[in-house]
């Protein structure tokens, strides 16, 4: 915890989709889950990123508004906290912010004091391209990716909110025929697992968690 570098990287932010999934529609659970995984490997705003993300994925599943969604995440985090300021400062740059280069643009501008793969960067330009894609599967995944920094994360981030509000039958299918219903994961057991299977699993976990109240 001292002079530790990673203690507010985006190590555990990445680790939140899970607990949105099992907590789908309950970002106050979600975020405790994620607050409870975070704290073994971060302090801080390492720990408000992952809570951040968790209640924003868990409250996607259950409005299609991406404003409330973002919303929802920044409530689930002390609203004094660096993270909250800086994702806030992101959002009005989308609101302002005329095409996906002025938007990195700025957001460059804006946080490139931080590590490549701190939390508050990457969190605010995944909120940034969340709310500048105003529902488009695409335009947020390649807004996020665009801007740089942690790339594969924060695609992956912007495509699991986006992918919790809109459903799988509306993701476009460019984007998801190609890998043929198959995750090629580094997981013994796992490799190749469909990812239909994936989603299943995920959804005993949601049902599991609700029947213990």
């Amino acid at each position: 915890m001292h002079l530790n570098p990673y203690r507010e990287w985006i190590g555990a932010m990445i680790r939140a989709d899970g607990w949105a999934y099992g907590a789908a529609g309950n970002p106050e659970l979600a975020a405790e889950l994620a607050w409870r995984d975070a704290s073994f490997s971060h302090v801080k705003n390492g720990i408000y990123g992952e809570m951040f993300a968790a209640a924003m994925i868990s409250a996607a599943f259950v409005t299609d508004d991406i404003d409330e969604a973002v919303e929802i995440g920044l409530s689930e985090i002390p609203g004094t906290s660096r993270l909250a300021a800086d994702v806030r400062a992101a959002i009005e740059i989308a609101r302002s912010s005329t095409s996906q280069e002025e938007l990195v643009g700025r957001i460059w501008d804006r946080f490139n004091h931080y590590h490549w793969v701190h939390t508050n960067n990457n969190a605010a330009l995944v909120a940034a391209a969340l709310i500048y894609a105003r529902g488009d599967f695409e335009k947020a995944i390649t807004t996020a990716v665009l801007g740089g920094w942690d790339t594969d994360c924060n695609g992956a981030t912007a495509g699991s909110v986006m992918g919790a509000m809109l459903g799988a039958s509306r993701l476009p299918q460019r984007w998801t025929g190609r890998f043929h219903d198959t995750l090629y994961a580094g997981i013994k057991g796992f490799n190749p697992i469909a990812i239909s299977e994936c989603a299943n699993r995920s959804y005993s976990v949601f049902r599991n968690i609700g029947a213990q109240g």
